[in-house]
């Protein structure tokens, strides 16, 4: 895959002492293909381009800091695309065929750029390429942050020298668009974006693409949704029973920690993880035991992994058919297992320790059928 540039804008963004002094633009140039062809631009972006094009995407992305995202482009109900303002100016760019028609849409993206919060000085490059042989235009936005304590090799007598506003391709911000499903097929609603920071601020500077939720989002308003349903099917209406159920779910959903709250029967669950794991077959399951971390798929459940109760304590039941041990060898690897109802009897004879009133509240509740099929 090989890209041919038809113009090039660079601009140095000068990080002032002050941290709230605004960031400024110290230099810009612009250059056509001959003069890009002649710099060491070229020896140093080439092959960025079709490894950006190249770095796979998920459409719903497993984690907030995943490095690679798809944008798409933010409109207003019956609204076309050309009225999202980030649109207009990403298919200027595409359509200018000199440095000289870019000029006025490179500045107002470099404006743009420069408002963003916590924005930091580097070179920011804006590059409309055609990918070879198909004649395909695309937008490519760099984005290479200032090294710190940089320094090059000189002689024997000074060692080094340190190199001021240097910078590196490996951690480089890019944005792509349109976004290349594959060679030759093009996707006009979504940007490709991609950035190895914490700090969001390349992804919010086009402020009318919006980025998808995470699998983790998508899962968790599918179990809230399918919660109230059941809700709804189990408590009258308006019932004092029904409003704490609810209350609950409310809470759950804003809570990042929760502990096991024995509300559904484990057909119940099936049902509900069935839904899921049909649209999202990869959805992890992350719980901790006391200070034991399990880490599965939630298809795992019912088939290989397993959630009972001894003697009012829980038991996670793991099943597979290799064991392996990963560094620090311990006397664990040695053990001939015992059976599983040699392991049960000993837990059953365990003294039980004293259990609320408010599971066996739990406990004696009877499960229905949710009104999901």
């Amino acid at each position: 895959m090989k890209f041919n540039i038809d113009w090039l804008a660079f601009f140095l963004i000068e990080q002032p002492e002050h941290e709230d002094a605004p960031k400024q633009v110290r230099m810009s140039r612009y250059m056509g293909h001959d003069e890009y062809e002649k710099s060491e631009l070229r020896t140093f972006l080439d092959g960025e381009y079709a490894r950006i094009a190249k770095r796979k995407v998920e459409p719903n992305p497993k984690s907030e800091g995943a490095p690679t995202k798809l944008g798409q482009f933010v409109l207003e109900p019956g609204h076309p695309l050309e009225s999202n303002p980030n649109y207009a100016l990403l298919q200027r760019l595409l359509a200018a065929d000199t440095p000289s028609e870019g000029k006025q849409p490179c500045q107002e993206l470099i404006q743009s750029y420069l408002r963003t919060s916590q924005v930091r000085g580097g070179v920011l490059i804006v590059v409309r390429t055609r990918l070879e042989l198909l004649d395909e235009r695309y937008v490519f936005i760099l984005k290479c942050d200032f090294e710190q304590k940089t320094a090059v090799i000189t002689d024997e007598k000074s060692l080094i020298s340190n190199v001021q506003m240097a910078i590196n391709a490996k951690n480089m911000k890019s944005l792509m668009y349109p976004y290349m499903i594959e060679s030759g097929m093009n996707d006009p609603y979504h940007v490709k974006i991609h950035q190895f920071s914490h700090a969001k601020y390349f992804e919010e500077f086009l402020r009318y693409i919006e980025y998808p939720q995470t699998v983790s989002q998508l899962v968790a308003e599918e179990v809230i949704s399918l919660a109230r349903q059941h809700i709804q099917f189990q408590y009258p209406e308006e019932s004092e029973e029904r409003q704490r159920e609810e209350e609950a779910i409310e809470l759950i959903a804003a809570s990042p920690k929760r502990e096991l709250s024995e509300k559904w029967e484990h057909d119940t669950v099936m049902e509900a993880m069935q839904i899921i794991t049909d649209r999202q077959p990869e959805v992890e399951l992350k719980f901790k035991l006391d200070h034991m971390q399990v880490r599965a798929l939630l298809a795992d459940y019912g088939s290989s992994l397993h959630i009972a109760k001894v003697n009012g304590r829980y038991l996670i039941l793991l099943e597979g058919e290799m064991l392996q041990f990963e560094r620090g060898v311990s006397p664990v690897e040695f053990v001939k297992p015992k059976s599983l109802a040699e392991v049960v009897r000993e837990l059953e004879n365990r003294s039980p320790r004293s259990v609320s009133a408010s599971e066996v509240a739990a406990a004696d509740e009877a499960g229905e059928k949710p009104p999901w099929e």
